[in-house]
């Protein structure tokens, strides 16, 4: 068995805005020595009749060790192109195939009170369905001398750009969030 945990950041990027923050959890959690990281832009070319269409794909996402899911809010939740992702993995679900991997999550969107802890609790609620174990930020508040949590969510990264461009500070809590799923991966899973 391979002792490197693995990570996935799996997301939904429409404008480019929630891919800077992927790459940035992806940068985080390969910091961490001993973690392998992959990153699943969801492809609106995959999703057939409604459905994100890779089984292939969905079946290698067993094999991870965790996985944080980010999605920008729309109408107050994930996009459609995520939702059709997580309505694929109904078969996982029945199986409990993800039952004990961690999970975290992130998102943007255009308004500081754009409603993105929706996105969040869904993001939440669809990892907990699955059996998974939920990672928050543990950055109580804002830390401004570290420059995380500029908006002081708890739950996982809220992120807000009105013109497009992704705060610095919203960058280095995805690093940090990628960092600490990755960290946790490895504790959970115990020395090799």
């Amino acid at each position: 068995m391979d002792s490197a945990v693995q990570i996935g950041v799996i997301f939904h990027s429409a404008t480019g805005a929630t891919r800077e923050l992927a790459r940035a959890v992806h940068a985080g959690a390969e910091r961490v020595p001993g973690a392998q990281v992959q990153s699943l832009d969801l492809d609106p070319e995959d999703i057939v009749r409604g459905r994100y269409g890779r089984d292939d794909v969905l079946s290698r996402l067993s094999e991870l060790d965790a996985m944080v899911f980010g999605s920008p809010t729309f109408m107050g939740c994930v996009s459609a192109q995520f939702k059709a992702f997580a309505d694929a993995t109904g078969d996982l679900w029945a199986a409990q195939a993800w039952a004990g991997k961690l999970a975290a999550g992130f998102t943007i969107g255009s308004n500081p009170a754009g409603d993105q802890l929706g996105t969040l609790q869904y993001l939440q609620l669809f990892a907990s369905q699955h059996g998974m174990l939920w990672a928050g930020l543990s950055v109580p508040g804002y830390c401004e001398e570290r420059q995380l949590n500029r908006l002081g969510a708890q739950t996982g990264l809220i992120a807000c750009s009105a013109d497009g461009a992704v705060h610095a500070d919203d960058l280095n809590t995805a690093c940090y969030l990628g960092q600490r799923v990755a960290q946790l991966a490895q504790r959970q899973r115990g020395p090799s």
